[in-house]
């Protein structure tokens, strides 16, 4: 069995946003982060793949060619699988623990980079600003590489959440207080800002604390931190110190 014109037209269409979300689905490419979604609580679509055999206990399987597979592929080198999954319906904020929040994330990689290092952490929840990238975005599910599977993701004004939340709100700031020297608590939400222009002053008068990371260089001429980098590091020392 072939690939359709019909199922072409489709995965390509996912490439963009608005076809996603009119869909409700999204690609996933290459063995290892299909593998993430399919032991997930994501409902498979459809998959398409060049040897069924390694897939032959799911259903929904379409065999295809190396040819139509990179038709299909937006990986310079495609793998041996892409898959459809379904996008979930948005889930409830959570309450309690330590939450990431992202204030209009650009970048599809740092996204990506983000949602893996709330996965290794064990951050439950991500909360998204309407206007950050969408985590549907094939380079951010590749990037993510399956912790997408595990990260619940949610999209709001992320104005309207701080100001419903009762957790303490540490935001990323670079003339916060020093984080080595800073009092922080298990439950929290951490905010992380824009790549460019880091947070908006909106949300900035809504935290209860700012945080920096100390430039240690000699020059301390270094403007900033990649928002993915700074983000690992603020969550290595939430979780060393709580």
């Amino acid at each position: 069995m072939s690939l359709s014109k019909n199922q072409l037209k489709i995965i390509k269409s996912l490439h963009q946003k608005k076809y996603r979300t009119a869909h409700h689905l999204f690609v996933a490419e290459g063995t290892k982060i299909v593998a993430e979604f399919l032991n997930s609580t994501f409902e498979l679509e459809q998959l398409f793949c060049i040897d069924t055999a390694i897939y032959k206990n799911i259903e929904k399987v379409t065999e295809i060619s190396e040819i139509e597979l990179k038709k299909i592929s937006t990986l310079v080198t495609p793998n041996n699988v892409l898959a459809l999954f379904k996008i979930p319906s948005t889930t409830t904020s959570i309450k309690s623990g330590l939450i990431v929040a992202l204030d209009e994330i650009n970048d599809p990689g740092n996204l990506g980079a983000i949602i893996r290092l709330c996965d290794w952490f064990g951050v439950d929840q991500l909360i998204c600003s309407n206007n950050t990238v969408d985590c549907y975005n094939q380079k951010v599910v590749q990037s993510s590489m399956g912790s997408l599977a595990r990260v619940s993701i949610i999209y709001m004004d992320l104005g309207d959440y701080l100001q419903q939340s009762e957790l303490p709100k540490y935001a990323a700031n670079m003339e916060g207080e020093n984080v080595y020297k800073s009092k922080l608590t298990k439950n929290a939400v951490l905010i992380m800002g824009n790549e460019a222009n880091g947070i908006s002053d909106s949300i900035l008068k809504l935290v209860t604390n700012t945080i920096s990371i100390p430039r240690f260089g000699t020059l301390k001429q270094t403007e900033s931190l990649n928002v993915a980098t700074a983000t690992a590091i603020l969550l290595s020392e939430f979780k060393r110190l709580t």
